[in-house]
């Protein structure tokens, strides 16, 4: 009975984060009664070349800002210089800035301060969020994935900064268990498929290949914020939710609004609130 009063109770959803970064929104779906399915579509692995970080890192005392954009760059940067003989406190030398909750939680576990975040959590925003910054003339550190958008070093480019794009991790498409969930996404009941970052929506397409959009058809989209949303409309998904905080306690929200409390029918997934677009 306590079951069925949490309001996802009967709910299939897949979860296509990372393995080892799945565990927060799995706990958090599964406490709301839902039935998790892990389908991670990526990998976290070092870069191709260490050489642009390890350069990065041995000027550091040349940054004013660093600027990171996720929880993986933190580790990534760190890791490095902890493998250098580097204390990741040398990073207090410079200000730091964080893009998420996420992100700067992953900053203060490793005993350093956010200087700045925005209140929407995504790179223009940042850009914003430093207007009353004098960036003239600045060297600005934004170590991140190998590929990303360039929205973040464009705009603070804009302003006059100098900016470093260090490529300190790449993801990798998890190929991994693909052809059982490939059948579950395609022969069982599936509610709703979670994307949280552009990384994830590229890598299960590429997973799932022509069918991609024919298995999500009758499946509610869902993903963490807008840059996710866009990419994901660009590979041809229909978006049915798009997290108004753009966390992974957003998207459980938008999850509970539009799937909980509403009658379990049978088919292929579920009875939707009004698509996103």
């Amino acid at each position: 009975m306590i079951e069925a009063s949490r309001p996802l109770a009967g709910r299939r959803i897949v979860v296509t984060r990372a393995r080892a970064q799945a565990g927060t929104l799995r706990a958090m779906l599964e406490a709301e009664g839902a039935e998790v399915v892990e389908f991670p579509t990526i990998r976290i692995v070092p870069p191709d070349d260490f050489a642009p970080l390890d350069g990065a890192i041995a000027r550091l005392a040349e940054y004013g800002w660093i600027v990171f954009t996720s929880r993986n760059g933190v580790a990534a940067l760190c890791d490095r210089m902890r493998a250098l003989g580097r204390d990741p406190g040398a990073l207090r030398g410079a200000r730091l800035a964080s893009i998420g909750p996420g992100t700067a939680d992953a900053l203060q576990s490793a005993g350093l301060a956010v200087d700045l975040a925005p209140a929407e959590f995504r790179a223009e925003a940042l850009v914003e969020a430093l207007t009353g910054v004098d960036l003239r003339g600045v060297r600005v550190l934004l170590p991140r994935a190998a590929v990303a958008r360039d929205a973040l070093p464009d705009g603070l480019r804009a302003r006059g900064a100098l900016v470093d794009v260090v490529p300190a991790y790449r993801t990798e498409v998890e190929r991994e268990h693909a052809l059982e969930v490939r059948r579950r996404l395609v022969a069982e009941r599936v509610d709703a498929v979670t994307f949280t970052s552009s990384s994830t929506v590229r890598n299960f397409v590429e997973l799932l290949g022509a069918d991609a959009g024919r298995v999500l058809d009758a499946t509610l989209v869902a993903c963490i914020g807008p840059v996710t949303a866009a990419s994901a409309r660009s590979c041809g998904f229909r978006i049915g939710l798009v997290a108004d905080h753009y966390t992974m306690m957003g998207l459980v929200a938008a999850l509970r609004a539009t799937l909980g409390g509403v009658s379990r029918g049978g088919g292929n997934g579920p009875a939707r609130s009004a698509p996103a677009d």
